[in-house]
């Protein structure tokens, strides 16, 4: 039924177990998966008439985000590769990480996006949201979410 998984993820431990729920979903199904992670941009904070600067240079801090990009796309590509998985890896520069989401599964002709979901209910998830909320009721790809 699907064959190209989008399943972006942040590093986290809750990321990887769904990295690692991913790659059994994919092998199952016989498709190939693009690991996605959405690096921050240049952090400038502005109070007043001023502006709080991170003494990292800007390209310090580009050259930090995709050293850790590299790090946790490589160990998904690893996870998938140990198992057989087809897989592939992209990443962008997005303070939305939602919206990278989406264009990073259009972009690569992914059929479904395979998810975590943080489990926040009540109060906190409306006012919090979540990337994984964002991402359903903005795309028109398929996504599963994992608990």
């Amino acid at each position: 039924m699907f064959k190209h998984i989008l399943v972006p993820t942040d590093g986290s431990q809750l990321s990887f177990d769904t990295v690692r729920r991913a790659v059994s979903f994919a092998k199952d199904a016989g498709a190939k998966i693009t690991f996605f992670f959405a690096k921050p941009g240049y952090p400038v904070a502005f109070y007043g008439e001023g502006a709080l600067i991170d003494p990292t240079t800007p390209e310090k801090f580009a050259e930090m985000a995709e050293q850790q990009s590299k790090e946790i796309l490589g160990k998904a590509e690893a996870l998938a590769a140990e198992a057989g998985v087809s897989a592939s890896s992209r990443s962008s520069i997005s303070d939305i990480p939602y919206v990278a989401i989406i264009e990073a599964a259009q972009g690569a002709g992914c059929d479904l996006i395979f998810m975590a979901s943080h489990g926040r209910r009540g109060i906190s998830g409306l006012l919090l949201g979540s990337e994984t909320q964002k991402v359903l009721t903005h795309t028109t790809i398929p996504v599963l979410v994992y608990r």
